[in-house]
């Protein structure tokens, strides 16, 4: 805390001493106004003037120091200026003492609350954005909850200054009117307490609920005029129709199965979407190949000479056909049929809310999800070789290998897609824009990989854009410097893959006509339950989740399907909290929750303990010492913030903090949890070892250090 904070701190708690001490209390109980009423009204007569406002600044210093007696003051003011000229000035006043004393409390421990109780203070400041001011109204119209209470706790929050001052002017006045007009008959009053009858008590807390009533009907009228365009059908053929037989699609329609609703599900490409035909199988498969010929080649250095070796392109490609043939029957048509959902193999197209056109066939549901997904973004540029450009989906067409690749995009897919081809024996060049490789990723996770690849033979260019091309006997690129430098550079090659982003799927299926919402980047705009702007359409996946992975497309599936089906008697909010994700580089890249850049840029308070792979058994045996994990926990606490794994086999090992994390375990469960040795996942013990050891009783040392020369006998 500053020392202008500490020293404000100070002058109020002695202003609140010599308040208390000198019994300035009992000048603000009810018996001592209305015995001091009669002498009051002389000194309103002879200045009424000077009156209202030292009498306003005495409400306002109360208000500000949230000091007792606000109530009292206010039936004084009736008593003394009467029922119009007492309400003005108890409104302004009691709203101006209140936004003080809100800012001062903002100024004082808005900070210090914020980075202890970070997530909780930033889901409150997010509901306080979208509905603060309704927040404020309510509590204001309810006399049930102390106003200085109310004042202290917006503080906390990020409400505007100004919007907490009319807000408060505003909700304060129906009570503020009961009172100071309960005021005018200050000497027949008995008590403050008989003012709030249960019968006007019960009109404030209607009162309070009409900003919510209001917002309800408005809603209400709004979805009318965007549904009255349709017509409802009276019987709906199915419960659920779902668009896409991804990842998201499959979850979502095997759960509407399993909980015996009446499900379609329509794919217009392959089953299994892009995971299974052109993702995560096929560059797992191709990326286990590649691993094969490193280990070839680096193989004498544990006393096996295998020279280098053969690669046989073809064969590999066909393997990755065959990983793909051999799963394909887990999402195929004829078992999801035998799950009891009705597959159709054609485009789906919205054409209500209700309605979806697949193979000139128009059926019909009360709750419709789609999860089209994403296609990879291939830039128009002049003099490029169509039959030469790839994406992640189309380069598994490839027959030979090419002698000279350039991959446009430094993420996870340029990346994994890079290494291995750079190790079957392309040279290998990536052209990155941002000033970095893996950019989502903190600057020594980046800088560690680029010097992993650039050891490997994969050459970088980061901080360079794809400008120009030109085809011929080779493809060349003519790569350019962002900063607007002069500086260019020409990159001949064989084949150019474009991994540098993934485009949303909304064109084509009716999204255009219903008017859906879409994102500023192109998604399906929706809510935290899933719903679209048509609260029976939900979106999940790749064209709606802000995290495009498969795992989190099924996770949001979950979400969509029980909230499509079930969500007139409950409806849960899809949970990002704890999402995994791993690149698929060698060593591999695996993160859960904040990274320290995040972290820093959130102004989220974390300390980092770290463990360097190097120093674990495991990779001595294995030779491969790369890499390190990383937790950030909160200051002072063993609770996880975030993790990040570079290492081999980190997506796998990261899985014990993502259960930690999960389920509010802290490294101090895992320190005491027993890990197989010699294992990867020992690494997590030892990371937690070093947080113990961070935070191990230093004070006590000393003591145990007597303890044990007493029992010696010394």
């Amino acid at each position: 805390m500053s020392r202008l904070k500490v020293a404000l701190a100070l002058i109020l708690i002695l202003v609140l001493l010599v308040f208390f001490g000198f019994g300035g209390a009992e000048y603000l109980t009810f018996s001592a106004i209305k015995s001091a009423q009669q002498t009051l009204l002389g000194i309103v007569m002879d200045a009424p003037v000077l009156s209202f406002f030292g009498f306003a600044l005495i409400y306002i210093v109360v208000t500000a120091l949230s000091l007792p007696g606000a109530a009292v003051l206010t039936l004084l003011a009736g008593g003394l200026f009467g029922l119009w000229q007492g309400l003005m000035l108890v409104s302004f006043a009691a709203s101006i003492g209140a936004t003080l004393a809100m800012l001062a409390a903002r100024f004082l421990f808005r900070d210090l609350i914020a980075s202890k109780f970070s997530e909780a203070m930033a889901m409150v400041n997010q509901g306080m954005k979208a509905d603060g001011a309704r927040y404020l109204l309510t509590l204001r119209l309810v006399p049930a909850v102390p106003f200085f209470v109310i004042n202290l706790v917006m503080g906390l929050t990020r409400l505007s200054a100004w919007r907490f001052y009319w807000v408060s002017q505003l909700g304060m006045l129906p009570g503020t009117l009961i009172f100071v007009n309960a005021g005018k008959q200050l000497s027949d009053l008995q008590s403050p307490a008989g003012i709030l009858s249960p019968e006007l008590l019960v009109s404030l807390v209607l009162l309070a609920l009409l900003p919510w009533l209001m917002k309800a009907v408005m809603r209400r009228v709004e979805l009318w005029r965007r549904y009255r365009v349709f017509k409802k059908p009276k019987v709906f053929d199915r419960d659920l129709i779902v668009i896409g037989a991804g990842s998201g699609g499959l979850v979502a329609a095997l759960i509407g199965s399993l909980v015996e609703a009446k499900v379609t599900l329509i794919e217009a490409g392959e089953m299994g979407g892009d995971c299974l035909n052109t993702g995560c199988v096929p560059s797992k498969a191709f990326i286990r190949s590649a691993s094969i010929a490193a280990g070839i080649r680096h193989s004498a250095d544990l006393g096996v000479s295998a020279g280098d070796p053969e690669i046989d392109f073809p064969v590999i490609m066909n393997r990755v056909q065959a990983v793909i043939d051999s799963i394909k029957p887990n999402d195929s048509p004829e078992r999801y049929r035998e799950f009891g959902v009705d597959v159709r193999l054609g485009k789906g197209v919205l054409h209500s809310p209700y309605e979806v056109e697949v193979n000139g066939e128009r059926l019909t549901a009360r709750s419709i999800i789609v999860a089209s997904g994403a296609a990879p973004v291939m830039p128009r540029i002049d003099g490029l070789d169509p039959s030469r450009c790839y994406t992640s989906e189309t380069i598994w067409q490839l027959k030979v290998l090419p002698k000279r690749l350039a991959i446009i995009g430094g993420g996870p897919i340029g990346l994994e897609l890079a290494q291995s081809f750079a190790r079957l024996g392309s040279l290998v060049t990536v052209v990155e824009m941002m000033p970095r490789i893996m950019m989502k990723e903190d600057v020594e996770v980046g800088d560690l990989m680029a010097g992993v690849l650039t050891t490997e033979g994969v050459r970088l260019l980061v901080n360079n854009r794809l400008a120009s091309a030109s085809s011929g006997e080779a493809l060349t690129l003519r790569v350019a410097q962002v900063n607007g430098s002069e500086l260019v550079t020409d990159i001949e090659c064989d084949a150019v893959l474009f991994a540098a982003g993934r485009k949303p799927r909304v064109d084509g299926f009716g999204l255009e006509a219903l008017n859906i919402d879409l994102t500023d980047n192109g998604q399906i705009q929706v809510n935290e339950h899933l719903q679209t702007n048509y609260p029976n359409i939900f979106a999940v996946g790749d064209v709606a989740g802000r995290y495009q992975f498969t795992h989190t497309a099924s996770h949001m599936a979950w979400y969509a399907a029980v909230n499509a089906l079930f969500g007139t008697f409950k409806k849960f909010k899809v949970d990002y909290r704890v999402i995994p994700w791993c690149t698929f580089t060698s060593p591999e890249v695996a993160r859960v929750g904040l990274s320290e850049s995040e972290a820093e840029a959130a102004g989220i308070a974390f300390e980092c303990s770290r463990f360097d792979v190097a120093e674990l058994d495991r990779a001595k045996t294995e030779a491969l010492p790369a890499g390190f994990v990383k937790v950030l926990t909160k200051p002072g606490s063993d609770r996880i913030l975030g993790v990040t794994i570079v290492s081999a086999h980190a997506g796998e090992s990261i899985s014990e903090f993502v259960l930690a994390m999960k389920y509010g375990l802290g490294l101090k469960k895992i320190m005491g949890t027993i890990h197989i040795y010699p294992t990867w996942t020992e690494m997590n013990k030892f990371v937690a070892g070093v947080w113990q050891k961070a935070h191990k009783p230093n004070w006590a040392l000393p003591w145990l250090a007597r303890y044990h020369r007493f029992r010696r006998g010394g």
